[in-house]
């Protein structure tokens, strides 16, 4: 079954390419109105868990609006916010290993060697776990193509 899954994953991605995001005017991942959709990514950090965020804790950067779940997140993140930065902007590092930008879910997430990596699911978090390094530096290089278009 795990094979069959392995072997669907990259067509059911392919497939959810008609529902990617250009990069062009949203290169940090926004739903419902904040980045990472209104987590704390500071809390990936010093929780090791997704922690909703709360808009009495929010500030902008990089033309997104960003919420954190108590103040002291809120001003670790202003101090030092490419520290928090998810990679790819947030989308999923999985796809973006294949070149698509897509969507990510809060919950399906990594912190590997100090930085902050986003999938679409669980599941897909799982596969992108099985060959992580080489899916990272696949994924840098279509990053460092769409960002510098």
């Amino acid at each position: 079954m795990r094979k069959l899954i392995n072997l669907m994953l990259p067509l059911l991605l392919s497939l959810t390419v008609i529902g990617c995001t250009s990069l062009s005017d949203k290169p940090i991942y926004n739903d419902q109105g904040y980045a990472v959709t209104g987590y704390d990514v500071v809390a990936y950090f010093t929780d090791n868990k997704a922690v909703k965020g709360n808009a009495e804790f929010q500030t902008e950067y990089q033309g997104s609006q960003w919420l954190f779940s108590t103040k002291q997140h809120q001003q670790q993140f202003e101090q030092s916010p490419d520290r928090y930065m998810p990679q790819y902007g947030g989308y999923c590092a999985y796809a973006m290993s294949s070149g698509f930008v897509v969507s990510s879910d809060p919950q399906a997430f990594t912190v590997f060697e100090d930085k902050l990596y986003l999938n679409y699911s669980l599941s897909v978090r799982e596969n992108w776990l099985e060959n992580r390094d080489q899916f990272i530096t696949e994924a840098d290089e279509y990053w460092l193509k769409k960002t510098t278009k």
